[in-house]
């Protein structure tokens, strides 16, 4: 598909993900961006979805409007993270199969993977088992676009396909303790311990976990790479292929930031997931996807974002 000459809804797209899309779509020649903003378009009311299309005549959407949260949001949140994601994600592609839209392109997330899934994930193994429970409503939410792409698919011809990012990190990620992920939270808590002299970071859990994370502009370079060149049925995994543990992630986040002080684990609340890498082999051969950018070289970016925007 050449979105050039396209009228594009991304959802979300003033979001951290979002910001990205947008830049990566322009930058590929794509003129009519339309970003739904939530104060006028409430994307869980379905008079809102049908406005925000009457006010864009769009003909391919980015879902990628969520809401989203760690460990401690997702536990603190459940009903709120099932109830908006999937009233957001159902009337939106509900909206978009009447209208006519051309492609439908859904962010899901790795929560939607079962809690103990082979490693590197595959996606065939989506089905395999429940979501870790801490984030189990979310990614169950997120994952009935799947389903409901893959129904429209089949009775109504309808182009969507479903994407499954892995945790995403970079330059202008949600630093709020509230509700920020691992990444961004560990920065603030390693540079606001240096500034305030502290000499220990309190960190949930014992380290053990493993994660993969994907820089934010590489995500973004995928979701338009996918949204050119696959029209398929079956889920997408979008990662870097990089797994490292919470524990050496915090050692990182620890020289990166200048902070020379001690861990004490908080063993009392949630590891979440035990491992998580996905296999991004269907990516690159689907439609030529590959991580650019070295881990260490994009956390050094976002501490150097977080120092200099705050």
């Amino acid at each position: 598909m050449n979105l050039k000459d396209k009228r594009v809804m991304v959802t979300g797209g003033a979001g951290f993900v979002g910001r990205y899309l947008v830049a990566e779509l322009q930058e590929s020649g794509c003129s009519q961006v339309f970003v739904p903003r939530s104060a006028e378009y409430d994307l869980r009311q379905i008079e809102a979805v049908r406005r925000a299309f009457d006010d864009s005549q769009t003909e391919v959407v980015f879902h990628l409007a969520a809401v989203v949260g760690g460990i401690g949001a997702n536990r603190a949140r459940p009903g709120a993270f099932f109830y908006d994601n999937l009233m957001m994600g159902t009337q939106l592609m509900e909206e978009a199969r009447l209208r006519g839209v051309e492609k439908f392109i859904s962010i899901g997330t790795v929560c939607a993977y079962p809690k103990f899934t082979p490693v590197p994930f595959q996606e065939e193994n989506l089905w395999n088992g429940y979501p870790e429970e801490t984030n189990a409503p979310y990614g169950l939410a997120k994952k009935m676009l799947l389903v409901q792409g893959q129904a429209y698919r089949a009775q109504y011809k309808f182009n969507a396909i479903y994407l499954l990012p892995t945790n995403m990190y970079g330059p202008g990620d949600n630093f709020d303790p509230e509700t920020s992920h691992v990444i961004p939270a560990l920065i603030r808590k390693c540079v606001e311990a240096k500034e305030s002299g502290k000499d220990e970071i309190v960190v949930w859990g014992d380290g053990s976990p493993t994660r993969e994370f994907l820089y934010v502009a590489d995500a973004a370079r995928g979701i338009v790479l996918a949204a050119q060149r696959y029209d398929g049925a079956e889920p997408i995994n979008l990662g870097s292929g990089f797994e490292i543990s919470i524990k050496d992630l915090i050692y990182l986040v620890m020289e990166l930031v200048g902070f020379d002080g001690r861990i004490v684990w908080d063993t009392s609340k949630p590891n979440g997931q035990p491992r998580r890498r996905l296999d991004t082999s269907k990516a690159k051969r689907e439609f030529g996807f590959e991580a650019r950018v070295d881990f260490r070289e994009g956390l050094k970016k976002t501490v150097s974002w977080y120092l200099s925007t705050r």
